[in-house]
């Protein structure tokens, strides 16, 4: 068996299988309450960003920006800054403010920890909220990138700060507590991970937490910054919880916001890959029993038990169908190892990420496979549809930047991911535990039996 590990290398991109790093910690500000992200750079990466933030969401969302102009980018951005910062706070009243840079302003090299060093001096004792900064340039990473790296500094800033009255006595009520690191999933798999700790008797502290911040219920009037979102004071306690559960592969090896936990203040991390399919999501479980000291509810057994049938009734659809998986280095990976699980074979798996860890795991995974495998890292979408016409897939699994290849090669594509721009519901689609597993598992099933059906000379009714 060989896994066939392929890059781009001098070829140019078009179509990349990635978003830019600011729109990463743009979606982690925007899951920590009462916060407001401000793009250090030109105005149209802010629109960018919110453009498929609100297709995706269906949900309002601000984001500022520091509006460069031709002057800024010869003569640096602090002054733009300065002023974003002040109107940002005048219009929102925000408790945090999520600064973070784009390509322009990496660039020409502005130091913005000393723009706002200097800012907050000059503020001297006058109240004004917390300014988080993040570096995020897009010509040295994914949207994963820009969001792992928010987090980090979310955790560090607050790991360092001094606690309230309010959040100490959190911690002493605390008992049994988790921090959790969901990486990018859909707010319904964060509102069901939360569920799942809750039934193993345990609290938690979710960074980010945008379940309700980008699907909230219907307004009756505007709020400039919607409810919801990861507290302040639950920020603050971090440095007290002794378990961390970090989901995402990639993250071995990085500097994540887990280990960084771990080596400030000795709390354990638990590195997991996404948990979908029963044995990833068996993982997790035997973590939250070993976190928590309690038996998995019954009713969790139940929704697996439930799986492993629907695993048994639909093998004779699945069995040996080939699929290309596409979009988050960390989703794609665990998705690969959900579709081994049920007899299909992932004959690409392709990221826009620089994907090292991907190729590992993948040489792992692919051991019992006689077929060529493709792993394709700094993924182009046009390199997808020349794979996906050699290879003939009978299914995509991805974002909606795959509907034209669906569409041109006749190929059923199950929406996961993100963004998902052409379909209604994508904050509610679940993919995680057995719960999410499952219907993905039902969607998936149902997508190939509905073309092979399409395609029958009788038009069958019945299976």
């Amino acid at each position: 068996m060989n896994v066939i590990n392929k890059a781009q290398t001098n070829t140019a991109t078009k179509n990349p299988c990635k978003l830019c790093s600011p729109f990463g910690a743009s979606l982690v500000f925007k899951g920590i309450r009462g916060t407001i992200p401000i793009l250090h750079g030109s105005q149209g990466c802010s629109t960018y960003i919110r453009r498929y933030f609100i297709s995706h969401f269906r949900e309002p969302v601000d984001i500022a920006s520091s509006n460069f102009v031709e002057e800024t980018s010869i003569f640096g951005g602090e002054k733009n800054l300065c002023e974003a910062l002040e109107n940002v706070n005048k219009q929102y009243n925000p408790e945090v403010i999520g600064v973070a840079t784009t390509c322009l302003s990496e660039t020409i090299g502005d130091d913005v920890p000393l723009f706002l060093n200097d800012f907050l001096k000059k503020k001297g004792a006058e109240p004004f909220p917390d300014i988080i900064f993040v570096s995020t340039p897009s010509y040295s990473g994914t949207h994963m990138d820009g969001f792992h790296a928010a987090v980090r500094s979310i955790v560090e800033y607050y790991s360092r700060s001094r606690q309230t009255e309010s959040s100490a006595s959190l911690i002493s009520q605390a008992g049994k507590s988790v921090a959790v690191f969901p990486n990018f999933v859909s707010p319904e798999d964060i509102r069901h991970l939360k569920q799942i700790i809750l039934d193993f008797g345990m609290k938690f502290v979710f960074v980010p937490d945008y379940s309700d911040t980008l699907d909230g219920a219907t307004w009756d009037k505007y709020k400039k910054i919607p409810e919801g979102g990861t507290p302040k004071d639950d920020l603050l306690v971090l440095q007290k919880i002794s378990s961390v559960i970090e989901f995402g592969d990639s993250l071995d090896g990085k500097d994540s916001a887990g280990k960084f936990l771990g080596s400030e203040f000795g709390s354990k991390r638990y590195g997991l890959g996404l948990p979908v399919g029963i044995d990833l999501t068996d993982n997790f479980l035997n973590s939250l029993e070993i976190i928590s000291g309690r038996k998995t509810p019954d009713k969790y057994i139940a929704q697996r038990g439930r799986l492993v049938d629907a695993y048994c009734d639909a093998h004779k659809y699945l069995f040996g169908k080939k699929a290309v998986v596409f979009g988050e280095e960390d989703m794609v990976m665990s998705i690969a190892r959900f579709l081994c699980e049920i007899g299909m074979i992932p004959v690409l798996c392709a990221s826009g990420a620089k994907g090292d860890k991907m190729r590992e795991i993948s040489q792992q995974l692919f051991l019992e496979y006689k077929n060529e495998i493709i792993v394709r890292t700094k993924a182009d979408f046009v390199d997808i549809e020349e794979e996906s016409e050699v290879l003939n897939p009978d299914l995509l699994i991805g974002n909606s930047k795959g509907y034209s290849l669906s569409r041109k090669l006749g190929i059923p594509l199950v929406r996961v991911g993100f963004p998902i721009h052409d379909r209604f519901g994508a904050s509610r689609i679940s993919h995680l535990c057995y719960k999410g597993t499952q219907e993905l598992f039902d969607r998936i099933v149902n997508a190939v039996i509905a073309k092979k059906q399409s395609e029958s000379v009788a038009g069958y009714t019945y299976m």
